[in-house]
């Protein structure tokens, strides 16, 4: 098969993913943003997330930047941000914010010293915690602990569920389809 089938087949078959924009600064303060559709929940206790990043065979300038500063933030992509949020995986250079070429604006807090981006309804600051080295393909799993969270009012329910539906938070499928998911049911904790 061609390389673009393959890359749309592998990439769709499983299924959603969620769609964020990792953070980060360059060491000339620089604000640099990335869409990461590899994102997973590692554990809360501590409260731990982890993602891919794929060879650095090229420069990756949020790799490089989360080895800098040992932070970043991620935010939820909701529909309103999804063209910006898909041209941050242009290869701009160093040099050239992702902020200032897609229109997404970025906002500090907390002492975190890498960008959320505004208006996203979900934002957490990270801690570089660890990395694995993926032999079979030459990625990288980065691990980061969660240091603080905003979440819009609006989708936190009492129980702590964030209720992405509510805001408009996208879900990647396969590497540039956008799609907008629905919350259909929810159920007690299973037991036995």
């Amino acid at each position: 098969m061609s390389k673009i089938y393959r890359l749309n087949l592998i990439n769709s078959i499983t299924g959603y993913k969620s769609a964020n924009l990792i953070g980060t600064k360059t060491n000339d303060n620089i604000n640099n943003v990335a869409v990461f559709s590899s994102v997973i929940h590692l554990g809360s206790n501590p409260p731990l997330i982890g993602f891919i990043l794929r060879p650095t065979t090229v420069p990756r300038h949020t790799y490089e930047n989360i080895h800098k500063y040992g932070c970043f933030t991620l935010n939820q992509i909701s529909k309103s941000q999804i063209k910006s949020a898909h041209q941050t995986s242009a290869k701009y250079s160093k040099e050239n914010s992702e902020f200032k070429e897609t229109g997404l604006k970025y906002d500090f807090k907390d002492g975190i010293e890498a960008p959320f981006v505004k208006n996203s309804p979900i934002q957490v600051g990270c801690s570089y915690i660890n990395e694995y080295d993926i032999k079979e393909n030459n990625t990288i799993f980065i691990i980061g602990k969660i240091e603080v969270i905003y979440v819009n009012k609006n989708l936190l329910l009492d129980d702590g569920l964030v209720q992405l539906d509510k805001g408009a938070i996208v879900a990647i499928n396969g590497l540039d389809a956008y799609a907008l998911p629905k919350l259909i049911e929810r159920f007690s904790y299973a037991r036995p």
